[in-house]
């Protein structure tokens, strides 16, 4: 099984989230893509994909992202599986903290895909977030905060990734 890891990242947060991820799963089993360097269609060699996506000031995708915007909408993701993370900062951004993830989220939801790794909201003081499922109890990925809660965030990462490969393992 191989995993593919494609992220955009501006300050490196998103991107040492990824290393951390793929060094917890595995450096064998887990590719990792700057999606600044790589098309976003590479993801669809992969049945198993993670999305590394981090929130800009006021609600908006990071620049990478925002650059491949209208191919991720494009990308047929029918039967893969997908879990997304993310950065952002709950502080001095909450009234859009990780507005990003829930945007990659809805850009990829026509697609018949499986959508895993889903993380509790619990921990975070935030006013608003577009990341939040429907019921409001969780964000449609795990949420990092390496601004404000960089000690959380190895402990989150490892507790994410565990959940993800579980999740998966039922999947197939």
């Amino acid at each position: 099984m191989k995993i593919g890891l494609f992220y955009g990242s501006t300050t490196c947060y998103t991107e040492m989230s990824a290393e951390k991820i793929q060094q917890f799963i595995g450096e064998d089993i887990v590719d990792i893509f700057n999606i600044k360097d790589t098309p976003i269609s590479e993801c669809l060699q992969y049945d198993f994909i993670i999305f590394g996506i981090s929130t800009w000031d006021f609600g908006e995708l990071q620049e990478d992202w925002e650059s491949n915007w209208d191919q991720v909408a494009q990308l047929n993701l029918t039967d893969k599986t997908i879990a997304i993370y993310g950065q952002g900062d709950q502080e001095d951004y909450g009234d859009w903290f990780q507005d990003a993830i829930g945007m990659l989220h809805d850009a990829i939801a026509h697609n018949q895909c499986n959508r895993i790794g889903f993380w509790p909201n619990q921990g975070y003081e935030f006013n608003a977030s577009k990341a939040l499922t429907t019921d409001k109890s969780q964000f449609v990925g795990l949420s990092l905060d390496d601004e404000k809660q960089f000690e959380l965030s190895d402990e989150r990462i490892q507790s994410w990734c565990l959940q993800i490969m579980e999740e998966y393992a039922e999947l197939v």
